[in-house]
């Protein structure tokens, strides 16, 4: 796995961006921690440079979408006097989105995916474009931007046309939680729009920026959804009475997946101390059984002994995905590719997005499995008949009176159903389009935001699933009997929802245990 070297951090909350080593945890301190950019000189003097050549290079020889028209139009000349008009008119008519708006959030991640190709050098921009998109970052000007409109091929056209329309100061932004005319803002903030000088339209708009920067935060919160669902499987097996076995590395270590050993690994720390995980060698091999049907299980259901083996892909699977996203937001994704030092544009399709569409699809795949996981385990603690122990639905009110979690349960089921038809894979669901000049495209953009919905989706049912634990810990009393790891967890959980007895409305506790599990890092590394 490509792991980019380490930023160095000026202040507490400033992340220096250089173009070849931005990492996951750079994304995660500008986007979720209140950090901001600082661009070096060095990355400014490339792009001079670039942009330099391009405006000399540009002025005898055919290029595209400089001097010619764009897509199935590039056999169209356009003279010098029109060309900065063409720039403006590829921003303008490309803002077609429709749909949701956009979560500020991915626009964020987007621009700074944007952001980081653009400081490559090779995109022969003037360098007010980067100064001014620092800025919307670091100010949180985020344009206004719609989820429908990307096939992904030619990179994100329609999405990154509507984050270039707020930087020539048009269109609206979110602004201190309103949506406001650019223009507004930008007098407000004292700042002045781009202006078209060579190609900044086009470079703006071909990438594949947007589907990164989403997938950047599905991976954050994908990977703290594993964690969540490490400790709630290895909880499972501890209020339920497994035995030790099914996690041990003796039995692990025999299998040479990293996934499957880690998630084996973590298990075994969270469920330290524990006083009722049962050693198999104590409870049935040193003591003399004679009764003729076995009146202890042997093994455990699927759901609750194989969580390794269903967890460890979801583990290779988030490591490897992380690694092509980092490798896809340190890239150039450009087209052409203007290059100052070999003093040539090159033409080709840097900005397909088939590497992120497919890496969005293993996504989605695997965290619809470890919803599929949570559910099954969830419908275990709720069924008295599968773990013998707890009343129906966790209720410990007045059986037949009293509901419990019977009816989450139903939201859980559903949910996870939604999950498995999202999890189709787009990377395989091309239609050409452009006057058939993309005749094969990667519906990345698509792939990303059906990711994030599954992922958030995942949360949903792991709150429940939490929900379910907590109160099942409560109907057996197993407070003092828990490691101190997941005892910790029961009473920081149990701060969100408490114990119940009566029925009550319980739409507003689900929310607030998924929101909590989203914005809590589990964070085992530490463990």
């Amino acid at each position: 796995m490509l792991f980019l070297k380490t930023m160095n951090f000026k202040t507490e909350n400033e992340v220096a961006i250089t173009p070849e080593n931005v990492i996951l945890s750079d994304f995660d301190e500008v986007l979720l921690n209140c950090g901001t950019i600082e661009i070096g000189t060095n990355q400014i003097e490339k792009v001079k440079r670039s942009y330099a050549f391009l405006k000399d290079f540009a002025r005898k020889k055919i290029i595209y979408g400089i001097n010619t028209g764009l897509g199935p139009m590039a056999q169209y000349k356009i003279s010098e006097q029109e060309q900065s008009f063409l720039q403006y008119n590829l921003i303008r008519s490309h803002c077609s989105g429709t749909g949701n708006l956009m979560s500020p959030l991915f626009v964020k991640s987007a621009m700074i995916c944007r952001l980081i190709t653009l400081l490559k050098g090779y995109s022969g921009v003037h360098p007010e474009v980067v100064v001014l998109l620092k800025e919307f970052i670091n100010r949180n000007i985020i344009p206004v931007v719609f989820e429908h409109g990307s096939v992904g091929a030619s990179g994100d056209l329609v999405q990154l046309s509507h984050i270039a329309l707020a930087l020539i100061g048009e269109g609206e932004v979110h602004y201190k939680g309103k949506i406001v005319p650019t223009m507004e803002v930008l007098k407000q903030e004292g700042l002045t729009p781009v202006s078209v000088h060579v190609r900044e339209g086009l470079a703006l708009i071909n990438g594949t920026s947007v589907m990164t920067g989403i997938g950047i935060i599905n991976i954050i919160n994908a990977k703290n959804l594993l964690d969540w669902a490490i400790v709630a499987s290895a909880m499972i097996n501890e209020v339920v009475d497994s035995y030790d076995d099914s996690f041990s590395d003796e039995l692990n270590s025999k299998k040479l997946h990293e996934g499957q050993n880690e998630v084996a690994r973590l298990m075994r720390k969270v469920l330290e101390g524990s006083k009722l995980i049962k050693n198999r060698e104590e409870y049935l091999y040193q003591r003399e059984i004679t009764e003729k049907i076995l009146t202890v299980k042997v093994q455990e259901y699927y759901s609750i002994r194989c969580v390794p083996q269903v967890l460890g892909p979801v583990f290779d699977t988030i490591k490897s995905v992380e690694s092509i996203l980092l490798d896809e937001a340190n890239s150039v994704s450009d087209n052409p590719v203007i290059d100052s030092e070999n003093k040539c544009v090159y033409h080709g399709g840097n900005f397909h997005g088939d590497y992120i569409s497919l890496e969005m699809d293993k996504l989605k795949i695997v965290v619809t499995k470890l919803t599929m996981l949570m559910e099954r385990q969830l419908n275990y603690i709720l069924n008295p008949h599968l773990n013998e122990k707890f009343p129906p639905f966790v209720n410990m009110g007045k059986l037949g009176l009293n509901l419990g979690m019977q009816g989450v349960q139903f939201t859980a089921t559903s949910t996870t159903a939604e999950c498995q038809t999202l999890s189709f894979p787009n990377y395989v669901h091309s239609i050409p389009n452009n006057n058939d000049n993309q005749d094969i495209v990667s519906m990345g953009t698509n792939s990303a935001l059906i990711a994030a919905k599954i992922i958030t989706n995942a949360y949903e049912v792991l709150g429940i699933y939490f929900m379910a634990l907590i109160q099942a810990v409560d109907c057996a009393g197993l407070q003092d009997k828990l490691s101190p790891f997941t005892y910790k967890i029961y009473n920081d959980l149990r701060a969100v929802v408490p114990p119940f007895v009566e029925d009550s409305t319980k739409y507003n506790q689900v929310r607030d245990m998924k929101n909590y599990l989203h914005n809590t890092k589990a964070d085992l590394s530490k463990i």
